[in-house]
């Protein structure tokens, strides 16, 4: 009755056992279907992680660009201040022409540049000049901190390279 040369009981095991490797297969592949799942959540979770402290660090990149320029806007209040009242005078060197009277014989001839003529400057028209520099360590100032803040991402993500 079961002898494997009768067709049906052969047919009936070649069933069998393409029924439980079918079987197998398949949990086997929703098996590894979840362990993928989970690997995708754990790398989104430490992605999410690092992402949220390189944020971090370019909010305090920022603040501190933040707080810089408010520093420097106060020194510079300050120094226009002075410069208005003419408690600070922006002074350049001029050249002076050469005096045609003669020195007399027993004058020692000055060494170097030891006296210099030197021009003030009015107090509006050297606030304006002062203030291009100004802007200029603003921009230098925006400028260290985008490249601060690019070096730290890069080191930060660098070393998940590694």
């Amino acid at each position: 009755m079961f002898n494997l040369t009768n067709p049906y009981v052969a047919l009936a095991l070649v069933f069998t056992i393409l029924a439980s490797f079918g079987t197998g297969y398949y949990k086997g592949g929703e098996a590894e279907q979840e362990k993928q799942q989970l690997e995708i959540a754990r790398l989104n979770a430490e992605a999410r992680q690092k992402e949220q402290a390189l944020v971090e660090s370019v909010t305090n990149t920022a603040n501190q660009l933040v707080k810089a320029n408010e520093d420097a806007k106060v020194q510079i209040q300050k120094r226009d201040a002075a410069l208005a009242a003419g408690n600070l005078k922006l002074r350049i060197p001029v050249k002076t022409p050469e005096c045609p009277v003669s020195a007399s014989a027993d004058t020692p001839a000055p060494s170097g540049n030891s006296v210099q003529a030197t021009a003030e400057l009015d107090p509006a028209f050297a606030r304006s000049l002062v203030a291009i520099t100004d802007k200029g360590d603003e921009n230098t100032r925006q400028l260290n901190a985008c490249i601060d803040a690019y070096n730290e991402v890069r080191a930060s993500l660098m070393k998940g390279i590694k």
